[in-house]
């Protein structure tokens, strides 16, 4: 049996992979911060057979505790200062979890056992302003916030480490993927939630800044295989992961207020506020390599994830759940 340590478990991709894991006979062991606001709504139905390790990855001997307490086959680094918008505001916290927490994740599986195989979740922010489109392994960075700046540092930090120590260490350069368990700070998650606390009469409004930006929206029951894919592989290699397909967030907005029969421009508002200092337009991913190589396919496609994570909401909101 593999044992595998998730950081990040309390979140979308680390509840999502926990279960494949568990599925795939894995042991599971989760770290969480030692913290008032940690939420395990995500894992509350799988918690029981999940093992959770406390960790910091702001702390190096926490993590090396953590490592000797679980001793993993398998480290996938998932936590991180995740939203985009909040790294304007706290970029040293984002540097110092984002960027940082790679490297002493990455010192520690290297002083616990070198030969225990490392993820790092890449994002595609990394790209910003891109340089080419679609964007592939071989694009070049061009980050436009502190969440970008410090997801580069993470990459090139598992690259080095790969390089340096021999280390089986990959980067998975994750386009946006969404779920029912996509935090409310999200846009995505705003969209859907706010088309149906308007169709049940608990709103009459929704703010959202550019509705012009486009993403390569994919489903994040589909990218977690990909993460999974890269450590089962004979050689440690990158790899981008997405669906190939661009959406603008007016197309989002539509579609979600399209599956509740309402016309979306009667209630949407363009809200400066909502605005980045420093906007990424256009993201697009070409993930040929990771097709070809890992042999992985997208599963879910963008319209039948916005019905997904529209009903999702209108079922928790009608039940009192906000």
């Amino acid at each position: 049996m593999k044992t595998a340590l998730i950081t990040g478990i309390t979140g979308q991709d680390g509840s999502y992979l926990a279960e494949l894991l568990l599925e795939k006979g894995y042991r599971v062991a989760g770290l969480v911060r030692r913290s008032s606001t940690v939420n395990f709504e995500r894992i509350s139905h799988f918690q029981d057979r999940v093992e959770l390790v406390s960790g910091d990855l702001t702390d190096q001997h926490s993590l090396l505790a953590a490592l000797h307490a679980v001793e993993p086959d398998e480290v996938y680094n998932l936590a991180a200062q995740s939203f985009v918008q909040t790294s304007w505001s706290q970029p040293l916290l984002t540097g110092d979890v984002t960027g940082l927490g790679v490297s002493r994740m990455l010192e520690a599986v290297r002083m616990f056992d070198p030969k225990v195989r490392f993820y790092q979740a890449s994002s595609s922010e990394m790209f910003g302003k891109v340089q080419a489109v679609p964007q592939s392994e071989a694009t070049p960075f061009y980050p436009r916030s502190p969440y970008g700046v410090a997801k580069v540092f993470g990459h090139w930090a598992t690259v080095n480490a790969r390089e340096s120590y021999d280390l089986f260490a990959v980067s998975g350069i994750l386009f946006n993927h969404e779920s029912p368990r996509r935090g409310l700070e999200f846009v995505t998650r705003k969209v859907t939630h706010g088309a149906a606390r308007i169709k049940l009469g608990l709103a009459d409004e929704l703010r959202l800044g550019n509705l012009d930006a486009q993403r390569d929206w994919g489903f994040a029951g589909d990218y977690v295989r990909a993460m999974w894919l890269m450590l089962q592989q004979d050689a440690p290699e990158d790899y981008v992961v997405a669906t190939g397909v661009t959406h603008s967030v007016r197309d989002l907005v539509q579609a979600a207020f399209s599956c509740l029969q309402l016309d979306w421009e009667e209630f949407v508002v363009q809200d400066p506020r909502f605005m980045r200092p420093a906007e990424v337009d256009l993201l697009v991913g070409d993930a040929s390599r990771a097709r070809k190589e890992l042999g992985w396919e997208p599963e879910v496609d963008f319209s039948r994830l916005v019905r997904m994570m529209v009903e999702a909401d209108l079922e928790r909101l009608s039940s009192g759940i906000s």
